[in-house]
């Protein structure tokens, strides 16, 4: 294939952003044409648990099988007659395994391609030690689990393997476990020969990888106003065009639908980031506080302004583990006082499984969860429906045991006739109870983890960067003055657009303001307290406002919230409906801004 070196700019289509995304992205890019490099990320922490399920049972799997038979079957002589590189963290918890099956694919093609595996990102090995060792997690100080409960243990590996393999002349990489951005940040280190040290380089890079890697999210996909972008059926795929000095431009493809402007970008950006000016990868510390975007024609945002600083000397690492079962049902009722019927058919299911827990002196559930969804139920406090005449229930519930969480399921299937009126259940059989995969995330030293590049059988020499000291003085941007003549409140929706995002068990909501005017409002309507109190039902614990930081982004006009402990646990640990916050901008967007009366004219 053609080399990446001395291009003038590279252009990157991101085609997958987890694993289930659409097929159609691949055709889709390669019909556009001029593509560099496509990079697929198909990893989340939940992923990695079920792919270490997989290999459990057979050590041949563990890897996202469908990039193999499905991505590339169908697209590898595309990807060779355009001489387009691709870069995925297909690999999961055996990339071994799923770089020999793209190698079988490729003799069996007759294609000339070569393939790169990157390891050394899988720490299962070390469970026990890591349980002997002083660990502590990250967020809350709790000591490493029990080494017989865990199934997965990964670090999070950077860009600077992807860039090596790249120039020992890869065409396929697959990665274990790395940051879902430096797929992207390692073709650019590549083809622009950056060094460990161009820090700001670095961050933007990272920061066009953030952009793209949840893919359609950054043309139009969960959008605030998602009305405007046409037909999402026919959704474009993002393209990120890099220039050398680390400016970029997203677009899309032409015939798609889908749109790409401030708005789409700037909610990408701030998708599942904490604090915006130490927002920490493996190889960057970045600031994205001052980014600016700039919309230079149809569907074309410019991306400048990120700043890089030192990374730390240390690897994110995630673990995950089990912790009981977890079963639940959703059912809906309609008619007269249908909210009032669910929560009544709800607690007489949990009181007949609690009935029979005392009789077999068993222990009870150790956390239970009713929803009652069409309700107003997630917006707790702020509700506006009082009657609603039809509802889904979602009960949930965990034990330790996986027969004492299916015993809800036998219980709520044995109500079927006891139940109020207006019951209906669309299923096509009664549920199973799951495990709870908890996530357990700390630190661990870079020059503990020796990470090994393969290519084709040939081992590629790898030296991880030195990594320079990582403090640095954080300047926080002045905040806006507050305005003092607020007259007329409007709904927040009217004056900005919201994303909301989970890590773990924290959430995140950035809010960007339609129109640098609304900014002052904004900023001072949408105090901690007032996000606690939208988010009060969800945030655990008795001190609601301590859970909740507040960040500002001069550069686009945004503010974005940090909250802990608002998830039950986040993914499979949760019994929430939204066990990822994805709909926690709702919540905010529907909060009353006070503004002036000249602003609420504007708006009318």
């Amino acid at each position: 294939m053609a080399t990446l070196k001395g291009k003038s700019s590279l252009r990157i289509g991101g085609a997958s952003g987890y694993w289930g995304d659409a097929a159609l992205a691949t055709p889709q890019l390669l019909s556009a044409g001029d593509l560099d490099v496509i990079v697929y990320d198909y990893l989340a922490e939940i992923t990695m648990s079920i792919m270490a399920r997989a290999r459990a049972k057979d050590v041949n799997q563990g890897y996202a099988a469908d990039f193999v038979t499905a991505t590339l079957r169908q697209n590898l002589s595309q990807f060779a007659q355009q001489g387009v590189k691709i870069i995925s963290n297909a690999g999961g918890v055996n990339p071994q395994g799923c770089a020999d099956a793209i190698r079988a694919l490729i003799k069996e093609t007759g294609l000339d391609l070569k393939v790169a595996v990157i390891t050394g990102d899988d720490l299962m090995d070390r469970a026990a030690s890591f349980a002997d060792q002083v660990v502590k997690e990250m967020f809350t100080g709790a000591s490493f689990p029990d080494a017989s409960s865990v199934s997965s243990i990964n670090a999070y590996l950077g860009a600077f393997p992807i860039a090596a393999a790249l120039d020992a002349g890869a065409d396929i990489i697959i990665t274990g476990r790395c940051v879902d951005s430096a797929v992207t940040l390692g073709a650019c280190i590549h083809a622009f020969n950056w060094d460990k040290d161009d820090f700001d380089l670095l961050a933007a890079g990272s920061l066009v990888g953030h952009l793209i890697e949840c893919g359609p999210q950054v043309t139009g996909g969960n959008f605030t106003d998602w009305e405007s972008v046409g037909n999402i059926a026919n959704i474009g795929y993002p393209i990120a065009e890099v220039l050398p000095d680390g400016t970029c431009t997203i677009s899309k493809p032409g015939e798609t639908s889908g749109r790409v402007s401030i708005g789409t970008v700037a909610e990408q950006m701030l998708y599942e980031i904490g604090d915006p000016q130490i927002y920490m990868l493996p190889d960057v510390a970045c600031d994205f506080s001052n980014v600016t975007l700039a919309e230079t024609g149809p569907d074309n945002v410019k991306v400048e302004g990120a700043k890089g600083h030192p990374p730390s000397h240390t690897y994110k690492v995630c673990a995950t583990y089990a912790d009981g079962f977890r079963a639940g049902i959703m059912t809906t009722f309609y008619g007269f006082d249908a909210e009032k019927k669910a929560r009544t058919f709800a607690e007489a299911a949990l009181s007949r499984a609690r009935a029979v827990f005392r009789k077999f002196n068993a222990g009870d559930f150790t956390e239970t969860s009713i929803e009652i969804l069409g309700a107003d139920s997630q917006f707790g406090d702020f509700r506006q429906v009082s009657d609603p005449r039809e509802v889904v229930m979602k009960l949930g519930v965990k034990h330790p045991t996986a027969m004492g969480a299916g015993l809800l399921l036998k219980e709520v299937a044995g109500l079927g006739l006891a139940t109020p009126p207006g019951l209906s259940i669309f299923s096509s059989g009664r549920p199973k109870p799951s495990p709870v995969m908890r996530l357990y995330s700390f630190l661990t030293p870079k020059d503990d983890i020796e990470i090994r590049i393969d290519l084709d059988g040939n081992p590629v020499p790898f030296h991880p960067p030195e990594t320079a000291s990582a403090s640095h003085a954080i300047t926080r941007p002045a905040e806006p003055d507050l305005p003092s003549d607020t007259q007329v409140s409007v709904p927040l929706i009217k004056l900005a657009w919201a994303r909301s995002g989970d890590k773990g068990d924290k959430a995140n909501v950035g809010v960007i303001a339609r129109d640098p005017d609304y900014l002052p409002y904004i900023w001072s309507a949408l105090s901690c307290d007032a996000i606690a109190a939208r988010l009060a039902h969800f945030i655990d614990g008795d001190d609601k406002v301590a859970a909740v930081d507040r960040f500002f982004l001069p550069g686009t006009n945004s503010m974005n919230f940090l909250i802990d402990r608002v998830l039950g646990g986040g993914g499979v640990a949760s019994l929430r409906n939204d066990p990822q916050g994805k709909g926690y901008g709702q919540i905010i967007l529907a909060t009353d801004i006070p503004v002036s009366k000249a602003i609420a004219e504007r708006l009318s």
